[in-house]
């Protein structure tokens, strides 16, 4: 596959998406929280598909859902994350303010904290980051689970059969742009492991490389908890194929403790995930596209835990 490399672009993703700018957040800043509404404000470029990221003087920025799916994260993370964050060994965002809908943005939307950082890149020693992700994920592994949103069907950590019917109609939407029968025989091999049969732990979700931080060369936050919720932790075995090479690989794996079968269950999600965003953001978030792409190539190389 072949995916050009260009910077973010203001682009429509969803058909129903709403698209922000710094007047409507400007204006949004100051009907509700005015003593903000004069700092310097700026929009972070990214490949994020459920919101808009502003950098907000030196030490805030401001996050609004692009996206109606979204719209309950804000909650989400303003109830959960205080209860993550002490037992937790890096940085997880910090939520100061929350906004009501208003100027264009019929969504609640939320200020936080702004954590210093930039995502992983070639340069940075990817055992060093193996050691300290999976440490956060064993950290978020223990947190007591009493009071927890129940799980609902389908959501990260769910058993994979639930995801059975949709993976196969992204698949087939994909056509000849990936080899899909390969893809199939990988997806019915994660199918066919044996179920976590434990109960559940609380899982990010979503522990792609935009959503971690580095400094100074090793791991210091972790980002986007918009997937958080309690089920099978196979789920968090993502970045196995989205962040790590062999050697990463093991080390992270060794460091998790997975066993085979929780292996082949989060290739499983690392595979629903790249198949499912594929021919949903092909012509419009051409990063989504390249990680897609890349994880996909990773889990088809490396078939076997």
């Amino acid at each position: 596959m072949s995916v050009p490399d260009e910077r973010p672009a203001r682009r429509r993703m969803h058909h129903d998406e709403v698209l922000t700018d710094t007047g409507a957040v400007r204006r949004l800043l100051a009907a509700q929280f005015p003593r903000w509404a004069d700092l310097p404000l700026a929009l972070v470029e990214s490949w994020g598909t459920d919101h808009d990221v502003y950098r907000l003087g030196r030490d805030l920025s401001v996050r609004l859902p692009r996206i109606a799916w979204a719209s309950d994260q804000a909650a989400k993370e303003g109830r959960w994350l205080p209860v993550l964050a002490p037992h937790l060994p890096v940085a997880v965002p910090e939520q100061v303010a929350v906004g009501d809908p208003g100027e264009g943005c019929p969504f609640g939307w939320s200020v936080h904290r702004w954590l210093p950082g930039r995502p992983p890149g070639p340069t940075d020693d990817r055992g060093v980051l193996a050691d300290g992700l999976a440490g956060f994920v064993r950290a978020l592994r223990t947190v007591p689970t009493s009071g927890a949103p129940p799980r609902r069907p389908g959501v990260r950590g769910a058993p994979l059969a639930e995801l059975d019917e949709g993976f196969r109609a992204a698949l087939t939407r994909l056509g000849d742009r990936v080899d899909g029968r390969a893809v199939l025989r990988l997806w019915e091999e994660s199918l066919s492991a044996p179920p976590w049969d434990g109960p559940g732990q609380w899982l990010h979700g979503d522990l792609l490389p935009g959503n971690l931080l580095v400094g100074s060369g090793r791991l210091t936050g972790v980002i986007d908890f918009g997937a958080l919720g309690v089920g099978d932790p196979a789920c968090d075995l993502q970045p196995v194929w989205n962040v790590f090479d062999g050697p990463g690989r093991r080390r992270f794996l060794e460091q998790v403790g997975a066993d085979a079968a929780s292996v082949l269950r989060g290739r499983g999600w690392t595979t629903w995930q790249a198949v499912v965003a594929l021919p949903y953001y092909w012509d419009t978030n051409p990063g989504v596209v390249r990680q897609a792409s890349r994880a996909l190539a990773a889990a088809l190389e490396d078939p076997r835990p």
